[in-house]
């Protein structure tokens, strides 16, 4: 089982990462193609596979699990903002840098890896389509929303005048802000909308994972690779850290076994890749974000079987 995740979905993000780094180092992209390809990715795919991804969930999902549903939205949006504030308090950077941050080191790639990951541990039941429905609105909905805000307000002088109220009316103009808060807006009032309308959103949608991942490796090739402390503690928070409190707090609240294994394993997933494309977009924490998801994805194969083992026991705590 861990076998399969491993050769069938870490090994292809390196790959495809390392296709990226090479045809960068043999300078088969220009630096305007690179922003060319992460426009694609951010401005058409992204906001593509995000308004298709959440508008398939519907209401009775959001609902019909209060208890996931809380846990998910504290867990996951309160975790996002501490991995903001520690990157702008502690380690000092700027408030553009640390919304990036963010991004990569407390957000999930739940819309890429959720299904791949818990559909051969859990089975492909109802409960973990529920599970990865849930952190994907959460993450995609909320926190990059809130990522956007963030990377908006601490914009330079001279790009919006560095008011939270520009910077939200700045946020709201991208593609990747609106369509998902759109989307939850439309599964929220019971919209369903006809499964006819998903080939023409799919198909632009799947080249999002890939294109982003091999953006990252463009991204990775034009800056050293770091491994300091700073890169640690990102890939120790967002596969150890994130989902050991999530853990805790899903046990506190009475989660069932399976669904809580569920949830912390959504929950140790690597970095979001709209975080690395972001970052490389917008030109903001490049060196540091492509290698905090290089190693947040390597530790992710310890990571995987190491929850599958203590989610239990912690759960046994309480």
């Amino acid at each position: 089982m861990i076998y399969n995740i491993l050769v069938n979905d870490i090994v292809p993000i390196f790959v495809v990462m390392a296709l990226g780094y090479i045809g960068a180092k043999i300078h088969s992209f220009s630096p305007d193609q690179t922003q060319g390809l992460n426009k694609v990715v951010l401005d058409i795919a992204l906001p593509a596979a995000l308004f298709a991804s959440i508008t398939r969930a519907s209401r009775d999902m959001v609902f019909g699990d209060l208890t996931l549903t809380i846990i998910s939205l504290a867990g996951v949006t309160g975790l996002f903002l501490l991995a903001f504030l520690i990157c702008w308090k502690i380690w000092r950077h700027t408030l553009q840098e640390a919304a990036v941050c963010a991004l990569i080191a407390g957000s999930p790639t739940i819309g890429f890896l959720g299904f791949a990951v818990l559909d051969p541990i859990y089975g492909a039941s109802t409960a973990t389509g529920l599970v990865i429905a849930i952190v994907a609105i959460v993450v995609n909905a909320v926190t990059i929303p809130i990522g956007f805000y963030l990377l908006n307000l601490g914009a330079p002088k001279g790009k919006n005048t560095g008011s939270s109220w520009h910077a939200i009316v700045n946020s709201l103009k991208q593609p990747v802000v609106w369509s998902p808060l759109l989307a939850v807006a439309l599964v929220l009032c019971g919209f369903k909308l006809p499964e006819s309308f998903y080939p023409s959103f799919e198909l632009i949608a799947k080249a999002n994972s890939g294109v982003a991942v091999f953006a990252a490796g463009l991204a990775l090739a034009t800056v050293p690779f770091n491994f300091g402390l700073e890169i640690f503690w990102n890939t120790l928070y967002r596969v150890f850290l994130s989902p050991f409190v999530i853990c805790l707090i899903g046990a506190f609240c009475g989660m069932g076994a399976e669904k809580l294994s569920m949830l912390v394993m959504a929950c140790a997933l690597p970095p979001a890749f709209s975080g690395i494309i972001i970052s490389s977009r917008y030109n903001v924490y490049v060196e540091d974000g492509a290698s905090s998801l290089a190693m947040s994805t390597l530790a992710f194969a310890v990571a995987a079987p190491f929850w599958i083992w203590a989610t239990p026991k912690i759960a046994g705590w309480f």
